[in-house]
């Protein structure tokens, strides 16, 4: 049996969503983990079980200023990532991706560490690529309302594959597609959330255009064993790799769905769609299955049910507050 390597592992963005199972992961094999975020969207509430654990580490600081310590490995997960949240400050969500960038490349430089960047099928825009493959370069809007993120996000891989060529810097970049489960900011205004916290009310699913619009979905269990396959990979991809669901559903379609895997009455609500809002996404995945392995497991439907449970949980506990940082009241 292969003996394990622990390491020191800086997982900036760690209260988050995505960050809180990615830590909850790397302590149980074993690692020393050091969560570092500035609870703009994250929680604490989402690494509390972690708390009194000797592997886990929780930090206050923001990416944005330098961080020193040393770690073996970088996850860097920090900026928010829901329009509502990265739209409130666009100023402050482009510092977070370039800056933090920097900041987290120049420690990855100084202390040999591998980072892993957590980049986005945003930077595909209003793809003209379908399904979208690495080798895309996008069709994006550089003055739009997204843009503070879709193109935040376009430089930190520029940097990051700068690093990797002026440095020689063993660099992993993640384009993360849709991902839902427990977790998930309740007011993020995002797909699964807002149509699982309106059907839990009784409220109407809001569905923008006609819901013919296409997503994909992965489960967070799966994207998680992605992130951490690519870290691990013995060699560098040289290149961004998608990490995501391929099976493709309308909107109309997951409203359905959620309607009916929580026996709500709620009716949809159909609104005019928002500005460079993409038609269709759907990640080509086949470079993650060559190079790591990879594809996702989970059904649509067991991972929606654990994500309702998980909502029906937060609520009956009324646990989805205000320690959901200051941007939780922002879509209300």
């Amino acid at each position: 049996m292969k003996e394990l390597i622990r390491k020191r592992i800086l997982v900036t963005g760690g209260a988050g969503f995505l960050g809180s199972h990615l830590c909850e992961r790397l302590v149980a094999q074993g690692h020393d983990v050091l969560c570092v975020d500035n609870f703009y969207t994250g929680t604490k509430r989402n690494v509390a079980h972690l708390l009194d654990n000797a592997n886990f580490e929780l930090m206050r600081h923001d990416v944005t200023f330098p961080l020193y310590v040393e770690i073996d490995e970088i996850y860097n997960l920090a900026c928010p990532a829901s329009p509502i949240h990265y739209q409130f400050d666009p100023v402050q969500t482009t510092k977070t991706s370039v800056h933090g960038a920097i900041n987290m490349l120049g420690l990855a430089k100084r202390v040999k560490a591998k980072l892993l960047q957590a980049s986005t099928s945003e930077v595909y825009g209003d793809a003209r690529v379908h399904p979208q493959t690495e080798d895309y370069w996008g069709h994006v809007n550089p003055i739009g309302p997204r843009s503070c993120y879709d193109e935040g996000k376009r430089c930190a891989e520029t940097l990051c594959t700068d690093y990797r060529r002026q440095h020689g810097l063993d660099v992993r970049i993640a384009r993360i597609f849709n991902t839902y489960g427990p977790r998930m900011h309740p007011r993020d205004g995002r797909v699964v959330s807002n149509f699982v916290m309106q059907a839990l009310g009784g409220e109407p699913l809001t569905v923008y255009g006609d819901g013919s619009q296409t997503r994909c979905f992965c489960y967070v269990d799966d994207l998680i064993d992605g992130m951490i396959r690519l870290m691990n990979a013995p060699a560098d991809p040289g290149g961004p790799v998608n990490l995501g669901n391929p099976h493709e559903i309308t909107m109309l379609d997951i409203a359905k769905r959620i309607v009916e895997l929580t026996g709500s009455p709620s009716p949809v609500e159909f609104r005019p769609l928002p500005v460079d809002d993409p038609w269709h996404r759907k990640p080509a995945i086949e470079r993650a299955e060559r190079l790591l392995g990879w594809r996702p497991h989970t059904a649509l439907d067991d991972g929606l049910r654990s994500t309702i449970d998980y909502f029906r949980r937060a609520l009956a506990a009324d646990e989805l507050g205000d320690e959901f940082g200051m941007a939780a009241d922002l879509a209300k």
